[in-house]
C-alpha cells in the first residue's frame, strides 16, 4: 500500500505519452522533399507537411480516429502562437522542464531518454515534434495562470455553493489527515516464494497482535528483517478513491493489510486521524480543480482567440 500511497500523483503528459507509446508501433516515414514543403506561415514561422503528418499521426493514436487535416492545421497554428509567446516574456527553464517531462516519458516505458528517441526514430517519429507539443502547454500553461492570476482564486464559499448546487450529496463531506507508520517484512531480491510468503505470514500475525502504535511498534521493531519508518501524514483528499476506503476501514491503532512491494511485504500503522480543513476535503479539492480547469479552458480559448486575431497567418 505505501507504494501506491507514495508514488500517487497526477501526471500533465499522460495524453502525449499514450500517443507516443501508440505511434512507435504504427508510424511510417514520409519522403523527406514532400515532407519539407511549407503549407502554413504563422507570424513568419512556418508548418510543413511533415508537421501536419507528424501531428495527424499523434492525434490519430490518442482518439483512434484519423483527424480531418484542416483540423490538424488550426491546432499547429495554436501551437505556434503559443510558442511564440517566449519572444515576449521570460520563461525560466522551460527548457529544461521539456526535457524533464521527456525523460519521464522515457521512465515510463522502462527505457533510457537515448533508447527512447531511437526507438521513435525507426518509426519514423522525431522526438523534436512530441517536444513542441509539451513545450506548447508548458508556456502556455504558465502564462494563462500568470496573466489572469486573479481568476484562478476561489473561495471556500464558492466551493462550497458550487458542490450544493451540482452534488449536493458531497457538501457535507469530510475529509482525514492519517498519520501512518509503514512497517516492512524485508524480502531480499531473488528469495523463493516460501521466503516471500512466510513474511506475509508474519505480517499477519503481527495484525493480530497490534492493538495500538505504542503497543505494536516496539514489538514490530523487535521483530527479524522488519524495518519500521518514520511516520508520514497523508491527506484523504490527496489519496485515490480506493486508498481512501482502504484507510476508512482502518481502526486508529490497527494495522493495514498486507501488500507486496518492491522490498518486501508492508503494512501501515494508523497511529493518528484527525479531520482535515476544508481544503483537505476530496470533495471540496475535486470541485476546486473542476473550477479551475473549466476557467483555464474559458480563458484560454478568450486569449488564443486574441492572439489569432492579431496574427499573420498565411496559407499556401
Amino acid at each position: 500500500m505505501m507504494t501506491s500511497i507514495a508514488a500517487f500523483a497526477f501526471c500533465p503528459c499522460r495524453f502525449i505519452l499514450g500517443a507516443a507509446l501508440a505511434i512507435a508501433a504504427t508510424l511510417a516515414p514520409i519522403g523527406g522533399a514532400e515532407a519539407q514543403l511549407v503549407a502554413v506561415i504563422v507570424n513568419g514561422d512556418p508548418i510543413t507537411n511533415y508537421d501536419i503528418e507528424q501531428r495527424s499521426k499523434l492525434i490519430q493514436a490518442s482518439t483512434h480516429k484519423a483527424p480531418a487535416r484542416k483540423d490538424v492545421i488550426e491546432e499547429l497554428i495554436d501551437e505556434k502562437l503559443k510558442v511564440q509567446l517566449l519572444k515576449r516574456f521570460q520563461i525560466e527553464s522551460i527548457e529544461k522542464d521539456v526535457e524533464n517531462s521527456f525523460i519521464n516519458m522515457a521512465r515510463r516505458m522502462r527505457t533510457t531518454p537515448k533508447e527512447f528517441t531511437e526507438q521513435l526514430n525507426k518509426q519514423g517519429l522525431q522526438p523534436d515534434s512530441i517536444k513542441a507539443r509539451i513545450r506548447a502547454e508548458l508556456v502556455w500553461g504558465q502564462i494563462i495562470r500568470g496573466r489572469y492570476q486573479s481568476s484562478f482564486q476561489f473561495s471556500d464559499k464558492d466551493v462550497q455553493a458550487r458542490l450544493a448546487s451540482k452534488r449536493p450529496e458531497d457538501a457535507s463531506s469530510v475529509g482525514y489527515d492519517y498519520t501512518l507508520r509503514p512497517i516492512l517484512f524485508v524480502v531480499p531480491r531473488g528469495s523463493p516464494q516460501a521466503v516471500l510468503e512466510e513474511r506475509r505470514k508474519e505480517a499477519e500475525a503481527l495484525r493480530t497482535r497490534f492493538q495500538s502504535c505504542e503497543q505494536g511498534l516496539p514489538l514490530a521493531r523487535g521483530m527479524p528483517h522488519v524495518a519500521v519508518r518514520q511516520p508520514v501524514v497523508k491527506s484523504s483528499a490527496d489519496l485515490a478513491p480506493a486508498l481512501r476506503t482502504v484507510l476508512e476501514k482502518t481502526e486508529v491503532g490497527k494495522l493495514t493489510s498486507p501488500e507486496l512491494t518492491l522490498q518486501g511485504i508492508e503494512v501501515f500503522a494508523l497511529c493518528g486521524k484527525r479531520q482535515s480543513d476544508a481544503d483537505n476535503v476530496p470533495a471540496n479539492k475535486e470541485m476546486r480543480e473542476e473550477m479551475y480547469k473549466e476557467q483555464f479552458e474559458s480563458l484560454s480559448r478568450a486569449y488564443l482567440k486574441e492572439l489569432r486575431g492579431q496574427a499573420m497567418i498565411e496559407y499556401r
